[in-house]
């Protein structure tokens, strides 16, 4: 068999194996059956097919965190309810990852990571005040080497 052959057998397999994990997707549930942007709160509502109904903040959704209200307004469904897409942004988002509480790529993921470790709340300042009497963080005791003969 040449290397052609052995490509295209590749991309068939491939092209096969998405197309599974798509009719299983379809199957769960994780299909978007309306979608729509909430001005008021400023977020995506995103309803699935299992009846569960997301509501998801524009700003921590990469590609739409800068888009004006006007643009992200006009979402579509797309893949029989696992995509939505937006024409005059050119973006195109996962349901099934929009599900997972994924919102971009890792660069995205991170540095929503970083934002969210900053957040200060009462009983965070509590806790860190009641810590800080009792001395603070303990230190770090260095782990004693042992020399082998």
């Amino acid at each position: 068999m040449d290397a052609k052959s052995r490509a295209h057998k590749l991309v068939d397999a491939q092209l096969a194996a998405a197309n599974a994990a798509g009719r299983a997707l379809a199957k769960s549930g994780e299909r978007a059956i309306a979608a729509a942007y909430v001005p008021r709160d400023n977020r995506l509502q995103v309803e699935l097919a299992s009846g569960i109904a997301l509501l998801i903040p524009i700003g921590r959704v990469q590609g739409l965190a800068d888009a004006k209200p006007s643009a992200v307004r006009k979402v579509e469904i797309t893949g029989r309810g696992l995509g939505l897409y937006w024409p005059s942004l050119d973006l195109d988002l996962s349901v099934p990852d929009l599900v997972a509480g994924c919102f971009g790529n890792e660069a995205w993921m991170r540095m929503l990571a970083q934002h969210a470790g900053r957040a200060t709340s009462p009983a965070k300042a509590a806790a860190s005040r009641e810590n800080g009497k009792k001395g603070g963080r303990p230190r770090k005791t260095p782990t004693p080497t042992v020399a082998l003969a």
